[in-house]
């Protein structure tokens, strides 16, 4: 079956939430940032900020600089957390297969064979758009592509507003002649090992062979071998088939390198997801820790648990050790995020050898939920996280 994949693309996704929450803010230049931190760094920007140069991940007082006129708003993740959800839930009813991104206002929706049942996919994207606008108040960019990654480049290029429609065929023509940086999964790493050799655009790349690529980037020469032809086979996950997971984020107002500060905000999020997954009676098998530098290099290390825990004080120890294992450079660290899969119902049998000290955290950990349900999250503090 021939593929049919909807992108969604909310432009600007945290500042556009923040102007239907403020009319005020709408024709005006905005910054989501922490202000007040010490090295506050852009969250998110208005397009009228990005055209005066404001970009992303640059520092809060070198955006000031170059619009002094915007109004700087704290960011509000748990608010852009719901309007995430409100898109996916404006999605499903025209497919099973949805996958949201993370908080960023991108949404894939997987059209292949809904056609009798909702007409041609690009009436799908309308109707889509339409219901965004009346029920959200979001101005939604949207395209139609054989692929997510083609789907995605091409409500790249049409932001900040308008459509944009690939064939079948035309995979390979949309992205020949744009610049590298607009292929997404292409990363810094990734671009700067082919500018040392003056590649800057996709059929500039796309006359290498596989072989050739492997001397330029490794292991990622498969990938960027595609991803210059508009080749890619990735699923649209399919909503509420994958596994369930639990993941939360912490964005750090001031970029780290400070041990007790990074283990504080480490074990709140452990205590959010270990929350999270009692109220389930659930634990998790598995964590994984993004860990995110000042200079947008990222590491991944995961790591099993066994047997599986939702409690937090034997979490933290796993989530530790996975993170002294992400945490190799010198470099001030801008994000954490903390996700535990593999989720099963809690194992009957308390561990053979430390039965005691299992019961006493388990116990430990009850009394302080229940004083937190009944007095409140902050009714009690483990002293760890004072530091985050």
């Amino acid at each position: 079956m021939e593929r049919t994949i909807i992108h969604i693309n909310v432009a600007d996704f945290a500042v556009a939430v923040e102007r239907v929450v403020d009319s005020r803010l709408a024709g005006r230049p905005v910054i989501i940032a922490p202000e007040g931190a010490a090295r506050a760094a852009v969250y998110d920007m208005s397009d009228e900020a990005y055209r005066a140069g404001v970009r992303k991940g640059m520092l809060l007082r070198q955006a000031k600089r170059r619009c002094p006129d915007a109004r700087v708003l704290f960011p509000c993740p748990h608010r852009y957390e719901r309007a995430m959800g409100d898109l996916f839930r404006r999605a499903l009813p025209f497919s099973p297969l949805v996958e949201p991104g993370d908080r960023d206002g991108h949404l894939f929706v997987d059209a292949s064979g809904t056609g009798r049942l909702f007409g041609p996919a690009v009436d799908v994207g309308w109707r889509l758009q339409r219901q965004i606008r009346s029920d959200l108040g979001l101005d939604p960019i949207w395209s139609v592509a054989p692929n997510k990654l083609t789907a995605k480049v091409a409500t790249r290029l049409v932001k900040p507003t308008g459509e944009y429609v690939v064939g079948a065929g035309e995979e390979a023509a949309l992205v020949s002649p744009l610049p590298l940086h607009l292929l997404p999964g292409i990363e810094r790493t990734d671009l700067r090992l082919m500018a040392d050799y003056n590649l800057n655009r996709a059929f500039e790349v796309a006359v290498l062979n596989r072989a050739q690529l492997e001397t330029l980037v490794g292991r990622r020469a498969s990938f960027v071998f595609a991803a210059v032809r508009g080749i890619d086979d990735a699923p649209v996950l399919a909503a509420g088939q994958s596994p369930p997971t639990e993941a939360v984020y912490h964005d750090f107002g001031t970029d780290t390198n400070d041990a007790v500060v990074v283990e504080g905000a480490l074990y709140a999020l452990v205590e959010t997801a270990g929350g999270r997954m009692r109220r389930q009676g659930r634990a998790a098998r598995r964590i994984a820790l993004y860990l995110t530098y000042s200079d947008g290099v990222r590491r991944i290390r995961q790591r099993a648990v066994d047997p599986p825990t939702a409690n937090d004080l034997t979490l933290f120890d796993f989530a530790r050790s996975v993170l002294f294992s992400a945490w190799t450079r010198r470099v001030r660290i801008r994000r954490l995020r903390l996700v535990c899969d593999r989720l099963v119902f809690p194992p009957a049998q308390m561990p053979l050898f430390d039965a005691d000290a299992h019961a006493e955290k388990e116990k430990l950990i009850g009394a302080v939920d229940r004083i937190r349900q009944r007095f409140g999250d902050d009714a009690i503090r483990v002293g760890r996280t004072l530091a985050a």
